[in-house]
């Protein structure tokens, strides 16, 4: 099963940004879907986004909270999927994780093992 290991997190204030990298095991090429989620202290782990690769190009999807702020991308090459986040907010703090998904449809379950997650820490 793949390993997933997610780096970038930080400190930072509001409005700021961040990159986020989610490496993976094995090759991503054949995976159709993956996706980014975070979990907030006392709350449930949410999805934020997701990528689904086809032959016209990938699809990318967004939770609300984030759309528009937000850009995932995957590069497989390397291996490694990506989560932009500009404009952040105070709200967006929690630890964020990737998995694979099982399927093209945002009610997908993930169907990875958890990584370790990077905290994502933003002040205002």
């Amino acid at each position: 099963q793949a390993q997933l290991v997610e780096s970038g997190g930080g400190l930072v204030q509001a409005g700021g940004s961040l990159r986020l990298s989610c490496t993976v095991s094995i090759s991503i090429f054949s995976i159709n879907a993956m996706g980014w989620y975070r979990q907030a202290p006392g709350k449930q782990r949410e999805l934020v986004a997701t990528i689904i690769s086809g032959g016209s190009g990938d699809r990318t999807n967004y939770a609300d909270s984030v759309k528009g702020r937000f850009t995932i991308s995957r590069d497989n090459a390397k291996n490694t999927v990506y989560l932009q986040m500009n404009s952040l907010k105070p709200e967006d703090t929690a630890v964020y994780y990737c998995n694979t998904r099982g399927g093209r449809s945002w009610y997908s379950f993930p169907t990875g093992s958890w990584g370790q997650g990077t905290q994502v820490t933003v002040s205002s």
